[in-house]
């Protein structure tokens, strides 16, 4: 394997992680941010993103000499790199189009600096036609540009990168592609070489799937209810089938996170784009939408005996806030959401979460009070609502927590703990699409 020298331009958890593991790789890599105090507790080996072996692979880096990091994309791009990624937020912008103002401004400020016949890497998610708008921008004939993009999930992005399904690259030059794509090598997953635009629409048509599939589980869980079915066996029957699979079955609050939500919108707005109504698309966001509106009507039936009954003067513990297990994201957290319709419909909320401590400031959480034990949670509430999968809330002393509840309910959005253990503990429980 060829050692490379390589730039990684941002450090979320995209960026860190990619510099992370390609440095465990053996290559050389210079990670670069634009805020100085993160800069300074990396280069301490300080990691602040809850993503298992992350913070391994970096003090492991950092010891051997393979990794550092630096304050500017100038200063990491600079004098020799060979291959730079881009691995800068595209937020939802205006109408969910992708925002590519960070893009542009690392350009302008690394293009004079990029080393003859290197090669700029597009990791973030963008739209379709970004890499060429790219190379536009740079006005480099000698700098190729590839569209590489991520395929790691919060929560196990270390394993995903060292352990992946496929590695997509695309460009028009194939000797770039081919030098992307040997960094890789030594992982041994299948690699797909095709041109910029098709790499680029591989990233937003795998997550606009899995995005439907989610929310195609939430509406046959509804269906489940209303024909006495239960969607736990539903869901086996259908994953042994190959051609479906076990990922991506489990009904919940809804989809969330940095990356559904933002990549649905702007595959929409690339669809209208190119004049093509993506009916399907857009029927899964609104299933979306709906499924919250259903979660908070199952709360006021549990609580108050009616779809329609008002949840004002009641006080309802919430377990889990981040939009997935795991991870301490709350970006787009479908928790944060129903807590919020729960706020509007007049409920007084307490939460807890593993990964919140009870100072964080987030939008979302002002209506929120979080606790720092599953105890608090539960003092004196209406009923306990289960919105986040994490695994320890399966164990939790829930004889106690129903002793503290002023009324032992539980609506487990997630269907995370077993009814059988909760009914024993005093709780009566209600999941979705359960008989």
């Amino acid at each position: 394997m060829f050692v490379r020298r390589i730039a990684v331009i941002g450090t979320g958890y995209v960026g860190l992680t990619t510099g992370a593991c390609l440095a465990s790789l053996g290559h050389h890599v210079v990670c670069a941010d634009v805020d100085p105090d993160k800069v300074a507790r990396l280069t301490r080996g300080e990691v602040g993103i809850l993503e298992p072996r992350l913070a391994e692979l970096v003090a492991e880096g950092v010891a051997a000499g393979r990794l550092s990091f630096v304050l500017g994309a100038r200063q990491a791009v600079e004098p020799d790199a060979e291959i730079v990624f881009l691995c800068v937020p595209t937020p939802m912008g205006v109408g969910g189009v992708a925002d590519l103002g960070s893009i542009q401004a690392v350009l302008s400020e690394i293009t004079d600096v990029l080393a003859p016949d290197s090669v700029l890497v597009n990791k973030s998610t963008v739209p379709v036609g970004t890499a060429e708008r790219t190379r536009e921008l740079l006005g480099r004939d000698d700098v190729a540009v590839v569209s590489n993009p991520e395929f790691l999930r919060e929560g196990c992005a270390v394993e995903d990168f060292l352990n992946p399904d496929r590695i997509v690259v695309g460009s028009a030059s194939q000797d770039a592609a081919e030098r992307v794509a040997a960094l890789y090598s030594r992982l041994g997953a299948p690699t797909v070489l095709t041109d910029a635009a098709s790499a680029e629409l591989v990233k937003y048509s795998a997550n606009c799937f899995l995005a439907m599939k989610l929310s195609y589980v939430n509406a046959m869980a509804e269906l489940c209810e209303r024909l006495g079915a239960d969607i736990a066996d539903v869901t086996e029957g259908m994953g042994y089938d190959r051609r479906i699979g076990q990922s991506f079955l489990t009904p919940g609050p809804g989809w969330g996170g940095s990356c559904l939500p933002k990549d649905t919108r702007a595959m929409l707005q690339i669809a209208d784009s190119a004049d093509f109504e993506f009916r399907l698309l857009r029927a899964a966001i609104d299933t979306n939408e709906r499924q919250r509106q259903r979660i908070v009507d199952k709360v006021r039936l549990a609580v108050t005996g009616r779809r329609s009954g008002t949840l004002a003067h009641t006080r309802l513990g919430l377990l889990g806030l981040t939009f997935k297990a795991n991870t301490g994201d709350l970006r787009d957290s479908p928790a944060l959401a129903v807590a919020a319709m729960l706020h509007q419909d007049g409920a007084e909320l307490v939460a807890y979460d593993p990964a919140v401590p009870a100072d964080t400031v987030h939008p979302g959480l002002e209506p929120i009070s979080v606790v720092a034990d599953p105890e608090l949670a539960a003092k004196d509430v209406d009923a306990l609502v289960v919105l986040t999968e994490w695994p320890q809330f399966r164990t939790l002393d829930w004889a106690k927590l129903a002793g503290l509840a002023r009324h032992p309910v539980v609506v487990d959005t997630r269907n995370l703990v077993d009814p059988d253990v909760l009914a024993r503990a005093g709780f009566r429980s209600t999941g979705l699409g359960r008989r």
